[in-house]
């Protein structure tokens, strides 16, 4: 493989870890892959490209805290799997501790 080029590193996801529409309380699908500046969403739900949703989701080992984050939907491309997507989503306005839990949760394995 090659070498990463992205600015922020970006740690698969293991398991499904739900992302829900904070707004509406209904699940958008799960997560991807995850960044201190995104996600990959796996969504299960229609979304539109360059729309912004409010999202939370639970990490592992983190208790029941759950992670608010405002998504802005990059792109969108279809799915291997009849009615899923994937969806490019940069986060925005995170707080300083939201920040601080991804950063910690996704920095590389030593």
């Amino acid at each position: 493989m090659g070498k990463e080029s992205r600015r922020m590193h970006r740690r698969d996801v293991a398991g499904m870890i739900d992302v829900i529409n904070s707004m509406t309380g209904e699940p958008m699908g799960h997560l991807g892959n995850l960044s201190v500046g995104g996600m990959l969403l796996i969504a299960s739900v229609p979304l539109t490209e360059d729309a912004l949703y409010q999202c939370r989701f639970v990490l592992p080992d983190s208790g029941e805290n759950s992670i608010e984050v405002g998504a802005h939907v990059l792109w969108l491309d279809s799915a291997s799997a009849p009615g899923q997507s994937w969806a490019g989503v940069r986060f925005l306005g995170l707080d300083p501790n939201t920040t601080r839990r991804l950063r910690t949760w996704c920095q590389p394995k030593q």
